[in-house]
């Protein structure tokens, strides 16, 4: 399973995706619809409409892979987009709601208890100089 270091971001791509594109056609898709980086490194999903492949775009520092998976019964559990993610056209999942996504899990019934984490760039108390 495709899973980087605890920076690789997880952006899932709204709507469904064409998945006869390629290597080409994902990467002019996370350019142009999406306005990211697809040389960042992070993962880049797509699904169809029937919700029942995905595609994964990421580049490992050498070129950029392509990982499907097709489902042979159901359907992935596609999250509800909030109205900012809608306009935007993406939404980014944590790790661990990556692995519950592509294991079946609906992300529509769970919930994250609330706790702290630093945000990007900002440093513990306990460790500023």
């Amino acid at each position: 399973m495709l899973i980087g270091g605890n920076t690789t971001r997880i952006y899932l791509s709204a709507g469904g995706t064409d998945m006869r594109k390629g290597f080409e056609g994902l990467y002019a898709l996370v350019k142009d619809k999406l306005a990211l980086d697809p040389l960042s490194g992070h993962l880049f999903v797509f699904c169809n409409r029937g919700c029942n492949r995905i595609k994964v775009l990421h580049w490992d520092g050498s070129g950029l892979w392509i990982c499907a998976k097709r489902l042979e019964k159901g359907r992935f559990a596609w999250p509800k987009l909030k109205a900012e993610e809608l306009a935007r056209g993406v939404v980014q999942l944590s790790p661990p709601q990556w692995t519950m996504l592509i294991e079946g899990i609906d992300l529509r019934d769970t919930q994250q208890r609330k706790w702290y984490r630093l945000e990007e760039g900002e440093k513990s108390a306990q460790y500023k100089e």
